[in-house]
């Protein structure tokens, strides 16, 4: 018997390089998915497996990632932060604050600053161990009490960040980004704490069974109080490598990176009941999303079809390595069996292994297929363009959308449009993937006119035109910008309402997402129109977000908490349609004005549901962006700037507009 089991383990031995490999594959699952989707991207995409290309997944991944190292810590205790997200971008707004506001000096600003996330994640360890809160409701009201903080300390705007700070967003060598550097160092903090100190030992026996570890001595709350104090702390650090990648602390950043981070931890291996979770997993968990959306991107994806294939990608990870957790527990019984005298148990685990690497060979040639028939086919041999809106989940910039595509389909240009979400640190990232694809010329509409100044540099040092469509671009060349006059419209805004009102009245302002240019400049410029009339009262004005639904929200609140209104200024046709239908559910009347001209928003106004929108033609604005780019890829000299006009209509010249 003991011959016939030293004969089966040399065969084992010396079965090939197969059977290891396998079961290094199954025993490394988000490795084996990170793997498969660097394949797949290389060989759907020639731009993709470059040097250039691969330092921008590392930087895209940075920020993510140093979350989720934080996160990891509370997922391995069995606990969960929503509030990572919010206490970066506090963190990040603390530091530009005091150094460059308050003149503080940079080597106490940047401490004080993660002092900042540590204080945030102390309070939700205190709420969570003493206070005894379930962690996904202290940590959900830290989300939003870091976000409120944010930007009460900004008053909604972008603060810049010393030269000093802004440089760890640069590079070592002109070749090595920083934030990759940072990163590593993180990862490698992480590992050290996980595995060879007290608390981290103390971390996995918690989450393991809580009870188990107080009775053996671990004084649990302490404990939890550091947990989500490493958490705040790493959240801090990650908030000033997005600050200083956008040069720039954004009150609005980092708006739902807190799922990426879990997604990141979750992909790496650990369990969200608690117990099990590494460093180099959330590693590995960060850096495919990262590949997922700058191959995308490469790829030209659909922006709608990305979140779709992001979703589905993580979700067969996940699962694949979960069926290697199960394959290996059933496994380790199977084997202890097989030394007693069968080899039946390893038999069978090994058909489980072949059966479960079939399925995933599987999966992946239905995302490589997936992949292939979403990859769209480019237009034409002519000059290729880049596109990142700020968001399409507006109906202006889908105008503008629409108007660029049918410019560049009447010119034989190849167009490629991103959505960048409303988030300054994506369009960086986009911005960074149209670079390595060697696009050329781009069209920039800014998620904030600040934070796309570093990026938007790269492009000039590539030598790639880029125009500025509807906001302007801070401290980098452009070619021109293409836009409508915000301010002037909202003084527009301001003349048409005050004499509809006949110089008196009491009004309301429904305003765009703190932070934004447009709506700075839009409000500002009904600010300075509106002064002109003394007889009209500002009697509220808030954030509605650019939304409709929010629109409609904070409307019922004003009217709740000021009473019958006379006026309502809306920066977006959007909000003046859900401020319109707060007010028909009342039973009350009011002029109603919006901005952008949008087709449902000159309905309206056609139909008397607004008295007006000051119109921008966002379709022209598209139209003349791509139709200047292609000029200046093409070596032609451009004006400085573009006005697209802008015009309040009404019922009286609607017809013109529609």
């Amino acid at each position: 018997m003991a011959t016939d089991t030293v004969k089966t383990g040399g065969a084992q031995r010396s079965g090939g390089v197969w059977p290891v490999l396998r079961r290094f594959l199954l025993e490394n699952g988000a490795l084996t998915a990170l793997a498969l989707l660097v394949v797949v991207m290389s060989l759907l995409s020639g731009d993709f497996l470059t040097a250039q290309n691969l330092l921008n997944v590392g930087v895209q991944a940075a920020v993510i990632a140093v979350l989720a190292f934080g996160v990891t810590f509370v997922i391995i205790a069995g606990g969960i932060d929503l509030s990572v997200g919010s206490v970066a971008a506090l963190s990040a707004t603390v530091l530009a604050f005091l150094a460059t506001v308050e003149g503080v000096p940079v080597w106490l600003a940047l401490p004080l600053a993660a002092a900042t996330g540590t204080a945030c994640g102390l309070v939700n360890g205190a709420l969570i161990a003493y206070g005894k809160l379930p962690p996904f409701i202290a940590t959900l009201a830290m989300l939003s009490v870091g976000r409120g903080l944010s930007l009460v300390i900004s008053e909604g705007s972008p603060i810049a960040l010393p030269d000093s700070v802004a440089q760890l967003g640069g590079s070592l060598g002109g070749w090595l980004p920083v934030p990759v550097v940072i990163m590593v160092v993180m990862g490698l903090i992480t590992a050290v704490i996980l595995r060879r100190t007290l608390t981290g030992r103390a971390m996995y026996a918690i989450g393991g069974n809580e009870e188990a570890a107080r009775l053996s001595g671990i004084r649990v709350k302490r404990q939890k109080l550091g947990i989500y104090a490493l958490s705040g702390l790493f959240a801090a650090v990650a908030g000033v490598i997005l600050a200083s990648r956008l040069a720039s602390a954004q009150p609005q950043a980092a708006q739902g990176y807190e799922l990426d981070a879990i997604a990141a931890v979750v992909i790496g291996g650990a369990s969200l009941a608690g117990g099990v979770g590494t460093a180099f997993g959330t590693l590995i968990g960060a850096l495919i999303l990262a590949v997922l959306r700058n191959g995308l991107n490469l790829l030209s994806v659909s922006a709608f079809w990305q979140q779709v294939v992001i979703g589905v990608v993580i979700a067969l990870a996940v699962l694949f390595d979960t069926l290697r957790r199960r394959s290996g527990g059933a496994g380790g019984g199977a084997g202890a069996g097989a030394g007693a005298g069968t080899g039946s148990g390893s038999g069978g685990n090994g058909r489980r292994r072949g059966i479960q690497l079939a399925v995933a060979a599987a999966a992946t040639a239905a995302v490589v297929g997936v992949l292939s028939f979403l990859v769209p086919t480019p237009s034409s041999d002519g000059p290729r363009v880049g596109m990142s809106l700020s968001t399409l989940n507006n109906p202006f910039f889908l105008q503008m959308r629409d108007g660029a595509q049918a410019e560049a389909d009447e010119a034989g240009v190849d167009l490629v449009v991103t959505d960048a979400q409303d988030d300054a640190s994506q369009q960086a990232d986009q911005i960074q993937n149209f670079i390595s694809t060697g696009v050329d010329a781009m069209v920039i509409n800014p998620v904030d006119s600040d934070a796309a100044g570093p990026p938007v540099r790269g492009a000039n040092n590539a030598d790639i035109p880029v125009i500025a469509a509807d906001r302007g671009v801070t401290e980098a060349d452009i070619e021109t910008l293409v836009a409508s006059d915000n301010v002037e419209g909202g003084r527009l805004a301001a003349r048409a309402l005050a004499e509809e009102l006949g110089g008196e009245g009491r009004i309301v302002v429904l305003q765009g997402t703190p932070g934004t240019s447009a709506s700075r400049e839009r409000g500002s410029g009904f600010a300075e129109g509106i002064a002109e009339y003394p007889g009209i009262e500002v009697v509220a004005q808030q954030p509605a977000d650019f939304d409709r639904s929010k629109g409609l929200d904070v409307m019922t609140n004003m009217l709740q908490g000021n009473g019958d209104v006379d006026g309502v200024f809306a920066e977006n046709d959007e909000m003046a349609l859900g401020a319109a239908a707060a007010l028909s559910s009342r039973g009350e009347e009011a002029v109603v004005i919006g901005f952008d001209g949008t087709p449902e928003g000159l309905e309206a106004v056609t139909g008397g549901t607004l008295y007006a929108s000051v119109a921008q033609q966002p379709a022209e604005i598209g139209r003349v962006a791509v139709r200047n780019a292609i000029a200046a890829a093409n070596g032609e000299d451009l004006e400085e700037s573009v006005m697209v006009p802008v015009e309040v209509v009404t019922e009286e010249n609607v017809e013109d507009f529609s």
